[in-house]
């Protein structure tokens, strides 16, 4: 669908001009006074308008925030044959997209006319993205629309008041913890401790202790009591993270105090009733573990009551825009910063990678992309390397086969990519040089320099 642009200038020449070289990728509107522009924007919706900064006797920058009263969305770029830094920074100010003087560079209006669209894309995708997770698709810090996240919130709403044992299966980096903790916040328990252990992080000789706690005096350096896992839970949750790297000697221990429900710290006599839940996680296979003896089973059926199975998120990939935009907007504010979203391009080369490291790595790829990115919208070249030669094998021109038409090599493939390669290309041949480049692609040294900054050509 084509992109509506209106024309507000008081010259009809330059009017009509800008519509003969506009109006092949636009829908164009003209008006010679200010009075009429503003009455068909109240009857035509536009996408951008281009606005002489003086129109008879009124100034640009007067119906310039009239049209940002009316509507804040729209994209505005300011045109004048009177330039001046002075009125340059008060349009920024008041709202404008950009600043161009007259006689305008076609190839530059172009290109920021593009821009301009893309910037206000981005604020209606940001828009809608805050209202989905907002209103539809978020529940106790987890984030996700498709149906096997949805399920997995129907699952933590079955089992949340249920005091059974629930375990978590999910390669690492799912959101296994996550899901513990929204059982946990959202049951009955929730003014109870959330008290989670990390299986495979604590020494073996040190995990009874970790677990059961000790009594003073009964072993060296045991100068006061302390409180084990279990005691420090009751009325809570006991979160066992990565419980398939316990070992053997612990699991029997662990079966007897949720059977008996009661625990003795070491050194102590008297044993203590507890009223714990236990919420189990995993990457491994306990099923596995359990044939092939290195997991007991008799603890594996105690703790896997219920089953919560968390899904990579190469299975889920519907759900990475909204994960973009939530953790944007989590890094944008650590860093103190505020930014619009991504280009299209770049968020098409985020949705293509397949994530082994799954949300935890998307996570810790959009931190990256926030901290190199210099400007308001993080593009391509802001990406980490992997990311970006995915993107690159998804959407690069191969060799040409023997008897294959140019035009049956390109087919398919978009144009921004053409684009990218051929002034790459150009560039190499030419050593860089940017006047000889310009003159063999036929266009200005100018908008050259515009496409080698669009495309990262020059990093």
């Amino acid at each position: 669908m084509k992109s509506t642009i209106l024309i507000i200038d008081d010259e009809r020449a330059i009017c009509i001009s800008l519509s003969l070289v506009l109006e092949k990728e636009y829908i164009v509107h003209t008006a010679t006074d200010a009075s009429r522009g503003l009455s068909l924007m109240k009857e035509i919706s536009f996408d951008l308008i281009l606005l002489d900064l003086k129109i008879g006797d009124q100034n640009g920058i007067d119906v310039l925030e009239q049209i940002k009263d009316y509507d804040k969305s729209i994209a505005v770029i300011l045109m004048t044959a009177y330039g001046s830094i002075r009125s340059s920074v008060q349009a920024m100010k008041k709202g404008a997209f950009s600043y161009l003087s007259k006689p305008l560079d076609v190839e530059e209006l172009q290109i920021f006319i593009k821009q301009a669209l893309e910037f206000r894309y981005l604020n209606e995708r940001v828009k809608y993205l805050s209202e989905e997770l907002q209103h539809r698709y978020s529940y106790a810090g987890m984030i996700g629309k498709s149906p096997a996240m949805q399920q997995v919130y129907q699952m933590i709403e079955k089992v949340k008041d249920v005091n059974a044992s629930v375990t978590i299966f999910g390669e690492s980096g799912t959101g296994k913890e996550l899901v513990a903790r929204a059982i946990h916040y959202q049951s009955k328990r929730k003014n109870g401790n959330f008290v989670d252990v990390n299986c495979a992080a604590i020494p073996e000789g040190l995990l009874e202790e970790e677990f059961f706690g000790h009594k003073r005096g009964s072993f060296t350096g045991a100068v006061q009591d302390k409180k084990g896992k279990f005691e420090l839970a009751d009325g809570g949750t006991l979160f066992l993270d990565e419980v398939g790297d316990m070992p053997l000697t612990l699991q029997g221990k662990l079966l007897r105090v949720l059977e008996q429900k009661e625990v003795t710290p070491i050194g102590g006599s008297v044993a203590k009733k507890i009223d714990v839940r236990v919420i189990s996680a995993t990457n491994r296979d306990l099923k596995a573990m359990v044939k092939e003896g290195s997991f007991r089973q008799d603890l594996f059926y105690r703790l896997n009551i219920v089953e919560i199975k968390l899904p990579a998120l190469r299975e889920h990939k519907e759900d990475i825009p909204l994960l973009i935009h939530h953790f944007l907007a989590k890094f944008d504010e650590k860093q103190g910063e505020k930014r619009k979203g991504l280009t299209s391009e770049a968020e098409r080369a985020i949705i293509s990678y397949d994530y082994p490291g799954n949300v935890r790595e998307l996570s810790h790829v959009i931190e990256y992309a926030v901290i190199l990115s210099g400007g308001e919208v993080i593009e391509i070249g802001d990406l980490p390397l992997p990311i970006q030669e995915t993107s690159a094998g998804e959407y690069g021109i191969k060799r040409m086969e023997k008897g294959q038409s140019l035009e049956e090599l390109l087919a398919g493939y978009p144009m921004a990519e053409v684009e990218r390669i051929v002034i790459q290309a150009a560039l190499k041949r030419n050593g860089g040089r940017q006047k000889v480049t310009a003159l063999e692609l036929g266009i200005s040294e100018r908008g050259l320099r515009y496409k080698i900054k669009e495309f990262h050509l020059g990093d």
